[in-house]
């Protein structure tokens, strides 16, 4: 009887423990009572009836990551390609989660996929893939509003990889390749370009330079010749004013010596002397002169006798 009751006591404080669940941090639990929804626990510790009640589905309220396999799509200019997409989502309503839809995750997946296929028939190849924002941005719209009434906001929703078909691929990376070439060929165009002006206004500057030189060289030199002018015709001007100074200085020392006028003659002839030295055929002598030649010429003879 003892073992009886302590069996029966064990399995009381088991059913009892069963019926105690404490819900952790980010986490909600759908309890039903007889199969009908009861109400969602949240963070907390909580007790259930026995055998009445039970918890229907632990759902998960952090934001969670899905990335879908890649799905074929056709462009508007009927070029196939495949896409495989990331969807981030998170769970707003554990009880429209737990009964609005059977597969959450399945029904998400083929949501994405008939979405992008609609998004992605509108548009051409380039334009598919050159808008990638614009694409993200109407799914995400579109998938939100679709999988409000089960309780899940859609935050974000990213295309991960585009894949063309391999005709396309190669057709893209000759013409990459292409573009390259021809960037290639105008930067070294304007290589060139900028290389010729420089040598062109390095040739300039060295002319202006050199004409400059030669300007600088044709002042200097033509100031040289100047001050040497200059120095020479105040020289001759220097040596005139001598001579006049001498003759003034020897006039005036004949007049203070009172010479006479035979004397004043004399000089005369020596004077026309000088000036028949070689350098003229004909000489006017005047006739006091010739005079005083004669008288000379007495004087000597006499002298001789």
């Amino acid at each position: 009887m003892l073992i009886l009751l302590v069996v029966l006591l064990l399995i009381i404080v088991i059913v009892l423990a069963s019926c105690i669940r404490i819900v952790p941090q980010a986490t909600a639990m759908v309890v039903e009572r007889l199969g009908a929804y009861n109400g969602t626990w949240g963070v907390g510790i909580h007790i259930k009836t026995p055998i009445i009640d039970r918890v229907a589905r632990k759902v998960t309220l952090k934001e969670q990551v899905v990335d879908f396999a890649p799905q074929p799509v056709i462009t508007k200019d009927n070029v196939t390609m495949r896409i495989d997409t990331v969807v981030f989502f998170q769970i707003t309503d554990p009880k429209l989660f737990a009964y609005g839809v059977e597969n959450p995750i399945m029904a998400i997946e083929n949501l994405t996929a008939t979405t992008l296929r609609n998004i992605i028939g509108d548009l051409e190849l380039d334009q598919t893939l050159t808008s990638r924002e614009t694409i993200n941005t109407k799914m995400r719209a579109s998938l939100d509003v679709a999988t409000d009434p089960w309780g899940i906001k859609v935050n974000r929703v990213e295309l991960k990889n585009i894949i063309p078909p391999a005709a396309i691929q190669d057709a893209m990376e000759k013409q990459m390749k292409a573009e390259r070439e021809r960037r290639e060929a105008i930067l070294r165009a304007e290589g060139e370009k900028k290389s010729t002006i420089l040598v062109a206004e390095g040739h300039k500057e060295s002319a202006i330079l050199d004409a400059e030189a030669e300007k600088q060289a044709a002042i200097l030199k033509a100031e040289a010749q100047k001050e040497k002018m200059i120095k020479e015709a105040e020289g001759q001007a220097e040596a005139i004013i001598k001579v006049q100074q001498a003759n003034a200085d020897g006039l005036r020392f004949l007049k203070e010596v009172g010479v006479d006028e035979s004397v004043i003659q004399l000089k005369s002839l020596e004077a026309f002397a000088k000036a028949a030295d070689g350098q003229a055929t004909k000489i006017i002598i005047p006739s006091e002169i010739q005079k005083l030649a004669g008288l000379a010429t007495s004087v000597v003879e006499v002298a001789k006798e």
